[in-house]
C-alpha cells in the first residue's frame, strides 16, 4: 500500500452567524463577516498545501436550511478549488429532511446514504474503504454505528459519524455510541463529528472528534481546527492538529485578590488581556473577562460596573486592535471579616447558615429573587440577570452574603 495523508473535519456550520455577542457594536463587522466561510476556505488552503488524498467531513457541513443558494453555491466553488474527493456525511444541523434547497453536488464530492450505512470503494487505488451513513433527521436516538459494514479485508477501514458517542457535555445527544464500540467494528479509523471540543477517544485504532473549524460564542473558546492523518503502508501512524480559525474566544480570568487600589486592580486586567491576546497566534480574539478574588474594592466595583467594563475595554484596544471585549463579568468578593465580639458574632454567624436549612426562609428568597428579576428591566441583546433559582444557588452564595453582613456589623461599609 502506499503512503498518502487524509483530512479530517466536522461542524463547519457554514454560513452560520456568531452567537451571544452581549453588544455587536463591540466588534468591527469586518471580523464577524463570513467567518466560516473564511475557515472553510483556510480548511482547503491546507488540503492543497499538504496534497492530501480525500476529505472527509463528519456532518453539519451546513448550519441550517440555507437562507439563499449562495451557501451551496460556495461550498460547490471550494470544492472545485480542492479537486480531490470530499467525502461527506450529514449530521443534526443539516439532516437530509432538513436542508430543503439543493444543488448537484459537485463530481469530487460522495455524500453518503440517509437510508442505511454504505461504503464507498473510490479510493481502492490507494487501499482506501470509507463508511458512513448520514442523518435522515435532525433527531437520531439509535446507535447508528452497530448498522455500519464489516471492515473489507486488505483495506484501510475509515468510519465517518456524527455522534454524541457517551459524553456529550454540553452537546445534545444524537446517536450515541461508545468507543469501545466503534473500535470493535474493526475499522483503523473513525472520524466522528459533533462534538466541538477535540477529542481522542481511542487509539488503535483512532477514534477522534476534530472539533470545529471556527468557534462561534464565548462557550467555544481555544484553538479550532482539522485532523491532519497520516497513513503509511495501510496503517494509520501520527495525527496533527491544524488550527483552521480566523478568530478566537477566551476567557479571561483576572485575579483581584488582595488588591487595594484601582490602578492596582488595572495593571493585572492588563496583565491578563495581553497574556491571553499573545495566545491567540495573531488572531482576533473575543475575551470574556471574570474578576474573581477577594479585594477591599468589591463594594467599589459592584457600585460602578460600567467604569469597570470601560476600563477593560481601554486595556484592550491599547494591547491590541484586534482584542475585543465581549462581557465583564464581576465575581469578587469582600475581603473576610474576622469575628469581633467573642461568641456573639460566632452565633450570628451559625444563625445566618442555619436559616438556609429552613425550606420555607429559602423558597421566600427565592420567590424574592424572582420578583425582582421581574422588575429588572431587559435591554437589547443583554443575557438575563443571573440570579439564584435554586436552594444549591443560594447556599453557594451564603460565604459572601455573611461576609457582607459581618463587615456592615464591624463598622464597615
Amino acid at each position: 500500500m502506499t503512503s498518502f495523508r487524509f483530512l479530517h473535519a466536522a461542524d463547519i456550520h457554514l454560513d452560520s452567524p456568531l452567537a451571544g455577542l452581549a453588544r455587536r457594536d463591540r466588534v468591527p463587522m469586518h471580523l464577524t463577516r463570513d467567518c466560516t466561510r473564511r475557515a472553510f476556505a483556510n480548511l482547503i488552503d491546507l488540503a492543497i498545501r499538504e496534497d492530501v488524498a480525500f476529505v472527509v467531513i463528519a456532518g453539519d457541513l451546513y448550519d441550517d436550511d440555507w437562507k439563499d443558494f449562495s451557501t451551496g453555491l460556495h461550498f460547490a466553488q471550494e470544492m472545485r478549488r480542492l479537486a480531490r474527493p470530499c467525502l461527506i456525511v450529514r449530521g443534526n444541523h443539516d439532516a437530509a429532511s432538513h436542508i430543503t434547497r439543493q444543488l448537484t453536488l459537485p463530481a469530487n464530492v460522495h455524500e453518503f446514504s440517509s437510508h442505511r450505512a454504505e461504503t464507498f470503494h473510490g479510493l481502492e487505488a490507494i487501499g482506501v474503504a470509507v463508511h458512513g451513513r448520514s442523518f435522515p433527521h435532525r433527531a437520531v436516538p439509535e446507535d447508528l454505528s452497530r448498522d455500519y459494514p464489516h471492515p473489507l479485508p486488505g483495506r484501510l477501514n475509515i468510519g465517518v459519524l456524527h455522534t454524541s458517542a457517551d459524553d456529550p457535555g454540553p452537546h445534545a445527544t444524537y446517536a450515541p455510541c461508545t468507543a469501545a464500540g466503534l473500535a470493535a467494528r474493526g475499522y483503523d479509523y473513525w472520524a466522528l463529528g459533533h462534538i466541538h471540543d477535540r477529542r481522542v477517544l481511542h487509539e488503535q485504532p483512532y477514534v477522534v472528534f476534530p472539533g470545529n473549524i471556527q468557534g462561534r460564542s464565548i462557550r467555544e473558546t481555544g484553538a479550532k481546527g482539522c485532523t491532519l492523518v497520516e497513513v503509511e503502508d495501510g496503517r494509520v501512524v501520527g495525527l496533527t492538529a491544524h488550527a483552521t480559525d480566523v478568530l478566537r474566544w477566551a476567557h479571561v480570568p483576572v485575579d483581584a485578590a488582595g488588591a487595594q487600589t484601582r490602578a492596582e486592580l488595572a495593571a493585572r486586567i492588563r496583565f491578563a488581556l495581553a497574556d491571553a491576546e499573545a495566545g491567540a497566534e495573531g488572531r482576533p480574539l473575543i475575551a470574556r473577562v471574570v474578576l474573581r478574588g477577594a479585594t477591599p474594592l468589591h463594594g467599589a466595583l459592584l457600585g460602578d460596573e460600567e467604569a469597570l467594563d470601560a476600563e477593560c475595554r481601554a486595556a484592550a484596544a491599547a494591547i491590541s486592535g484586534d482584542l475585543h471585549i465581549e462581557r465583564v463579568r464581576l465575581a469578587t468578593a469582600p475581603p473576610a471579616v474576622a469575628p469581633e465580639g467573642g461568641d456573639g458574632m460566632a452565633e450570628l454567624a451559625a444563625a445566618f447558615a442555619a436559616a438556609l436549612d429552613d425550606p420555607d426562609a429559602t423558597e421566600r428568597l427565592l420567590a424574592d429573587f424572582r420578583n425582582l428579576a421581574a422588575q429588572m428591566p431587559r435591554l437589547a441583546n443583554q443575557p438575563p440577570p443571573d440570579l439564584p433559582q435554586t436552594a444549591e444557588a443560594l447556599r453557594a452564595l451564603a460565604p459572601d452574603a455573611w461576609q457582607m453582613v459581618a463587615r456592615m456589623l464591624a463598622g464597615g461599609a
